[in-house]
């Protein structure tokens, strides 16, 4: 059995994964065996993460942090998990080819999936025109007119970035505002290739093999229209990834892991939730890694106090024997 098992491979696990192989826990963190690494894997250059100066490649943090986190005894397992038990004082997690593994306490930090449209053809044209990572395919849309959807800092990024390859990005949001940092909007809006196209939804998907053009509909007006395009990427926000814990930990109104007040402790004593999967509203690489750190401390707490509890117990049963032994002793005298 081990001490700690991390679900979760982003900048929340792995600062997990830190502070408790430090605190000599020797956890074992399950990463995807597909998706390791987390959402920063499909990210270009991150300016905004304590520590780089000049920026460092999304997928070039993730590595940095895997090896720190090995560097102190984290196992890193490339497995998928299928299913956990948090029934009992023993946590059980499943995975999908490594068989199941047990410990007193978990951080569960499996992070958000992107958000899709909803349309009839978006599945249909995924991989055919229709991304959601433009690090990922941008490269296939050299010389294109494309589309991003979106109005955050992730469609700013995806936009920006994309007319490295495309030669023309129109910026589709379906308000006249942003939610975007300032930075990135002015980046967005100084670029030449970038056109903005407001009060605007996409309705629907043309393309027999590849995406064709857009169906599009005002917000304000209602009226249609269509736009060609060779490529559609969606950038509208992320949804936390919580379906293995449905039915066993408390959810907030918004979807992610209910926690209690600033820590990390779930509704169940043992398991602990961080990063994007318990929030909401900052969502950043920072703010993930900061919650990860809160729940390894949270979680060597927990288990310090299991090992005092046991302590204890350990020591009023030898009490016991002790004045049982010291009874019969007294009775045969």
């Amino acid at each position: 059995m081990r001490q700690i098992i991390i679900i979760g491979s982003g900048p929340a696990g792995f600062t997990a994964a830190i502070y408790a192989a430090r605190a000599g826990l020797e956890p074992l963190l399950i990463a995807s065996s597909v998706e390791a690494g987390g959402e920063l894997m499909k990210t270009t250059e991150v300016e905004n993460f304590p520590g780089f100066p000049e920026g460092i490649q999304g997928p070039d943090l993730m590595t940095k942090l895997q090896e720190q986190a090995e560097k102190f005894g984290t196992e890193v397992l490339l497995d998928d998990v299928t299913s956990v038990d948090f029934s009992g004082d023993v946590k059980k997690v499943s995975t999908g080819y490594s068989g199941d593994f047990e410990a007193p306490a978990v951080i569960f930090s499996t992070g958000s999936a992107y958000r899709k449209l909803g349309l009839e053809d978006e599945e249909r044209l995924s991989g055919r025109g229709v991304s959601w990572c433009a690090t990922c395919d941008g490269f296939f849309f050299k010389k294109k007119t494309i589309a991003v959807i979106g109005g955050g800092d992730s469609a700013m990024e995806e936009a920006t970035f994309l007319t490295r390859f495309a030669d023309k990005v129109y910026l589709i949001h379906r308000k006249d505002t942003l939610r975007a940092s300032k930075i990135m909007q002015e980046r967005a809006f100084a670029n030449e290739k970038i056109e903005f196209v407001f009060n605007t939804a996409v309705v629907g998907i043309n393309g027999e093999n590849t995406v064709e053009s857009l169906k599009l509909e005002n917000t304000v007006t209602g009226e249609r229209s269509e736009l060609p395009v060779q490529g559609l990427f969606v950038a509208i926000g992320n949804d936390p990834r919580t379906h293995l814990v449905h039915g066993q930990l408390d959810l907030t109104t918004s979807g992610t892991i209910a926690v209690a007040g600033r820590s990390s402790k779930t509704n169940i004593a043992g398991v602990f939730a961080a990063g994007d999967v318990i929030d909401d509203t900052y969502r950043q690489a920072a703010t993930a890694a900061a919650s990860g750190t809160v729940a390894a401390l949270d979680a060597e707490h927990y288990l310090a106090g299991l090992a005092e509890a046991s302590a204890i117990a350990e020591l009023r049963e030898a009490e016991a024997e002790i004045e049982l032994v010291e009874s019969l002793q007294s009775t045969r005298s």
